[in-house]
C-alpha cells in the first residue's frame, strides 16, 4: 500500500503507462484497423481472439479499480486492521465517492483519448447495483461519467459473472477495441488467470511467445502492488530451487572446522 498509494515510484509507473497507452490507441484508431486487438473471450483458442472492426468505432476497454481511480478510502479501511469481504467492498462502491483519487495519468490519458475520438469504456468486477456509486467515483477524480450499458459495464451484466471475457464479447461486438487496460491480467483475458496454474505458470504464460508481445503492444498493465490475483504462492513456489542462495561461511571460518 505504500508503494501504490504514497510512492513517487508508483505514480510515475502509472503515468508511463497512461502516456504510452494514449499515444499508441490514437495512432492505431488513425489507421482504422480492420481487427480489434487480440482479447479475451469466451471459448476462444488459447483464450484470446480479434474481433473485425468493420463499421465500428474506437474505443478503448479500461478496468476501473486502480486503473482510473484510487480507492483510497477503502484501502485506509484496511490499513486499521480490517479484512476484505465482498460485503464491504460493495458498501464501499455504492457510496465511497468522497474518498478516491484519480490514478495518476488517467484523467490526462482519458481526455487525449476522446479528443482523438476515441470511446472510453470501463469494465470492472463492481457490482451491478453498484452501478450509481461507480459513476459518482469516476465523476468524483475528473474522467467525467459514464453509462450502465453503454460505456460502463459491471460484474452482473452477463452469465460469466466475475469473468471479464463475457462483456469482453458484449463490448467488441459494438466497439473497434485498439487498446486494453489494467492493473490485473484478468482485464487482458481470463485464461492468463486459470486457476489450475502454478504460480511460475501464470508468470510464464504472461510474459511468453504472443501474450509477451502485446504488452506496450495493444495491452497495458496499470501498476498496483496493493492486491490481485497474484497474491498467492508459498516461498517455495515463488522461488525455486535453481533461483536459491546463500552466503558461504567467511574462509577463515571454512579453516577451523
Amino acid at each position: 500500500m505504500r508503494w501504490t498509494y504514497g510512492s513517487g515510484e508508483a505514480a510515475a509507473a502509472s503515468i508511463q503507462a497512461w502516456r504510452v497507452m494514449a499515444d499508441y490507441a490514437i495512432a492505431t484508431a488513425a489507421r482504422r484497423p480492420a481487427a480489434s486487438v487480440p482479447l479475451g473471450l469466451p471459448g476462444a483458442a488459447d483464450g484470446i481472439a480479434t474481433t473485425s472492426c468493420t463499421g465500428k468505432k474506437p474505443a478503448v476497454v479500461l478496468d476501473v479499480d486502480e486503473t482510473v481511480i484510487l480507492n483510497l478510502g477503502y484501502e485506509y479501511w484496511l490499513t486499521r486492521g480490517n479484512s476484505y469481504s465482498p460485503e464491504v467492498f460493495n458498501r464501499w462502491a455504492a457510496d465511497g465517492s468522497s474518498a478516491v483519487a484519480p490514478v495518476p495519468g488517467a484523467v490526462t490519458g482519458i481526455r487525449r483519448l476522446r479528443e482523438a475520438g476515441i470511446a472510453v469504456l470501463y469494465n470492472t468486477n463492481r457490482p451491478a447495483n453498484a452501478a450509481a456509486g461507480t459513476i459518482r467515483a469516476l465523476e468524483a477524480v475528473g474522467v467525467g461519467s459514464a453509462v450502465h450499458g453503454e460505456t460502463l459495464f459491471l460484474m452482473g451484466d452477463d452469465p460469466l459473472a466475475g469473468n471479464k471475457d463475457g462483456r469482453r464479447k458484449t463490448i467488441s461486438e459494438r466497439w473497434c477495441v485498439v487498446a486494453l487496460g489494467g492493473d490485473n491480467l484478468g482485464d487482458f483475458a481470463e485464461w492468463l488467470n486459470d486457476r489450475k496454474l502454478t504460480v511460475q505458470q501464470r508468470r510464464t504464460r504472461a510474459g511468453r511467445g504472443a501474450i509477451a508481445q502485446l504488452w506496450g503492444d495493444g495491452w497495458f498493465l496499470i501498476p498496483n502492488a496493493a492486491y490481485g490475483f497474484w497474491q498467492k504462492g508459498t516461498v517455495g513456489e515463488v522461488f525455486p530451487p535453481d533461483a536459491r542462495w546463500e552466503p558461504r561461511a567467511p574462509a577463515i571460518m571454512e579453516q577451523s572446522k
